[in-house]
């Protein structure tokens, strides 16, 4: 599992998963979230400005990583 660091207390998910490489656009982030492709802790997350602390895990496809804050 990948890791995210973050500087802020969190990250919006749309965000995130551009950051981790796991999409190329906030559209493609949009449309594969609100689709419910994207699990965050096990759950399946429809909100693009799901907010993401310290901790959290995202899941997409065959691919996860965790947000860590540098805080």
């Amino acid at each position: 599992m990948e890791t995210i660091r973050i500087r802020d207390e969190f990250i919006k998910l749309g965000q995130a998963l551009k950051l981790a490489g796991l999409v190329d656009s906030g559209v493609e982030a949009k449309v594969v979230i609100t689709e419910g492709c994207v699990k965050v802790n096990g759950g399946t997350e429809r909100q693009r400005g799901k907010k993401l602390r310290d901790g959290d895990i995202v899941e997409y496809g065959d691919k996860s990583f965790r947000v860590e804050s540098c805080l």
